[in-house]
């Protein structure tokens, strides 16, 4: 039996009495910070919470405006960011975020993920679910702030007020009341480097892909493409008889004028590399583990990469219920509902997984899967099941429809130039991780010492 002893006088201005806030580790926390030089959050920064537009909705361009779902790997992953007006942006100016910025999860299921805002990112708002945490003392490092948060110590804080609250939430109080210790500022700043050099990794990656997209558009002869918002269509009784859709939008201009581009290659459908496939299983959310066998959902699923930082896990016995949704590495993965067509692979790393409800999980035979994965988040598989899923109240789209999009075969060499281009993004990605992990390691070291 575990078990703490804590004076009357020891209870913090929380007001909290439950057992989980004052567990051992917190405690030997608080000691080992008070032991060195340190000051509270709200002493070298400031705390503010961001707002949604009205009615939540989000404009195609603008300025960005960041939600925890775009945490990834301590970054704002920009691939599928939504924006706000000027006018909405002017309006709340106290949320503005610029590159430096730390930025808190503090309610929701991302609760205590964060990010540190990077240089790409000039200017954006946040939603009401995220703090931002703007560092104002000049001898104090932002980018080391941030990295001590991201690590053991700091992660230790935020679960401690996270732990035993009915409705987890962290309040400004709370964010503000996190202890910092302060390094002299040659330690902060070498810290600090770590989070530039993660930095220029992701650039890396990100330039990768688009030359590898660039290099199959122009391939494919529809680098040039543009689409034209034509205000309406005339289409044969026979087309709308053969696909059984009326509505206008499966009609829309842009998808016959991209696919007319698309047939002038050797095309064959994606059933054609579809070795096996299965289309998810509804596990229960209260088998949810915190270790155990990955259970890829929906929200893992990014543009050409699987992004495990908000992973439930399942038991050997829970995934048992439906061993045809076991996935391996290599096999390819693509969303079904939400935001339909999104695709990656499975990494080398994860050995096993299985895969949630309205996921298609496949092996695939014949082709290059990097090529065939960046296709599918191209404008050529994205147009394609987007006018699958478009006209219904809900947006899903089954394996029926998937297994019939055309899939355009380009020579083998120039398919083995654009994975090679895949795989140099990937792995530029993947030494960003690696000097992530690094940074905690040396803040926990010093830490310790």
């Amino acid at each position: 039996m575990v078990f703490s002893i804590i004076q009357k006088s020891q209870l913090e201005g929380a007001l909290r009495m439950d057992a989980e806030y004052y567990q051992q580790e917190f405690l030997d926390l608080n000691l080992k910070l008070k032991n060195q030089k340190s000051k509270l959050l709200r002493e070298i920064g400031e705390v503010v919470y961001g707002t949604t537009p009205p009615g939540g909705i989000f404009e195609k361009t603008g300025i960005p405006f960041i939600r925890s779902q775009d945490f990834s790997d301590l970054i704002v992953d920009t691939s599928d960011l939504v924006f706000c007006s000027e006018k909405f942006h002017n309006q709340n100016k106290k949320s503005r975020i610029k590159p430096g910025d730390i930025l808190f999860a503090a309610v929701g299921a991302t609760i205590g993920e964060m990010a540190i805002v990077q240089d790409e990112i000039k200017s954006g708002n946040i939603n009401q679910n995220i703090a931002k945490v703007r560092i104002i003392d000049k001898n104090v490092n932002s980018y080391f702030v941030g990295l001590f948060f991201a690590s053991k110590p700091g992660q230790l804080q935020i679960e401690k007020f996270i732990t035993g609250n009915a409705q987890p939430y962290l309040n400004s109080e709370q964010i503000g009341s996190f202890v910092v210790p302060i390094l002299e500022i040659k330690k902060q700043n070498e810290i600090g480097k770590y989070f530039e050099e993660i930095e220029s990794k992701i650039e890396d990656s990100k330039n990768f892909y688009s030359q590898a997209e660039n290099l199959l558009l122009e391939e494919l002869g529809i680098a040039d493409f543009k689409e034209e918002n034509e205000l309406f269509s005339i289409v044969n009784f026979s087309d709308v008889k053969f696909v059984q859709r009326m509505d206008a939008e499966y009609f829309q201009p842009k998808y016959e004028n991209l696919m007319a581009k698309v047939k002038k290659q050797n095309i064959k459908i994606l059933e054609d590399f579809v070795k096996e496939y299965s289309t998810g299983f509804p596990f229960k959310s209260e088998n949810y583990q915190e270790q155990g066998i990955p259970l890829l959902r929906i929200n893992n699923i990014k543009k050409g990469v699987l992004d495990l930082n908000d992973t439930a896990y399942l038991s050997e016995k829970d995934c048992k219920i439906s061993l045809k949704d076991e996935a391996k590495s290599g096999d390819i993965v693509l969303s079904m509902s939400g935001t339909i067509g999104v695709s990656a692979i499975i990494p080398d790393d994860i050995l096993k997984s299985y895969v949630n409800q309205r996921i298609l999980k496949f092996t695939s035979k014949d082709i290059n899967r990097d090529y065939l994965v960046l296709l599918l988040n191209s404008i050529v598989g994205l147009y394609q099941l987007e006018r699958i899923g478009t006209g219904g109240v809900q947006i899903n789209i089954s394996y029926k429809d998937i297994k019939n999009i055309l899939i355009p075969i380009l020579p083998e060499k120039t398919q083995q130039k654009i994975a090679d281009l895949v795989r140099q993004s990937h792995e530029a990605r993947k030494k960003a991780k690696e000097l992530l992990e690094e940074a905690k390691r040396k803040v926990e070291e010093l830490i310790e010492k």
